[in-house]
């Protein structure tokens, strides 16, 4: 299984990830999308996209957004959200989503980049807010949540994606076997239900599909890792 992570991420993040995702690995096709959300303490002032960034900009240097681990697609949306918006904002990584999760709903931290399954039950309980999701359309696990892009950051998309590959080499008849399986698995409806369960959107593709969003994943996270000059520890 491959995510944006391993895809996208790593090979600019780690001088030597140990290996090339375009030379070592053949696409069989993608599984499922996940958004990362902008989440918030109950008793933080803003309430929107637009709110946050105005807010920031009223007060450089002075707000905090809490995320997991540097290098994870929810710490790049952060810098990503940062820099697309011209903000000065102090970043603090956590070791996790749940020492993440426990500190948002402590006020130790009052906004996020957060996973949203781990959360959830914050969520419905109305202990955390959720103000948008990174996704380019509305997950359907709150429907209501507008995303960054409708909030005031167009074309902004930051999401962690699942898919299969397999060794470089195998077989086009078994690759394109593989690919038909999993279409056919993404199309039953308690596999649907799960994956939405867990706060993603199933995802089928093809196999062409899969390579080209490989493509324009590691081209938007490389040129943002270089600019920032990040560095795995």
């Amino acid at each position: 299984m491959s995510t944006t992570g391993t895809t996208a991420i790593n090979p600019s993040l780690y001088a030597n990830p140990g290996y090339d995702p375009r030379k070592n690995f053949s696409p069989i096709g993608q599984i499922a999308s996940t958004p990362v959300a902008l989440m918030a303490h109950p008793s933080f002032p803003a309430n929107s996209v637009a709110e946050v960034i105005a807010l920031a900009k009223s007060r450089p240097g002075k707000l905090a957004i809490g995320t997991p681990p540097p290098g994870t697609t929810n710490h790049l949306a952060a810098e990503l959200f940062k820099a697309s918006a011209g903000l000065d904002i102090t970043i603090v990584p956590y070791k996790g989503t749940g020492p993440l999760t426990n500190d948002l709903v402590g006020g130790h931290v009052a906004l996020g980049f957060n996973t949203i399954a781990p959360a959830f039950g914050n969520i419905q309980a109305s202990l955390l807010r959720v103000l948008a999701v990174t996704s380019p359309a509305r997950t359907s696990l709150l429907p209501d949540v507008p995303t960054v892009s409708e909030a005031g950051l167009p074309d902004f998309e930051a999401v962690l994606q699942y898919g299969l590959m397999a060794p470089a080499g195998t077989p086009e008849d078994i690759v394109e076997r593989l690919n038909k399986e999993l279409r056919a698995l993404l199309d039953l409806p308690e596999v649907r239900q799960r994956i939405v369960s867990e706060g993603g959107e199933p995802l089928p593709s093809s196999r062409q599909a899969q390579a080209a969003d490989m493509e324009r994943e590691e081209a938007k996270w490389s040129a943002l890792i270089k600019r920032l000059n990040l560095k795995a520890q």
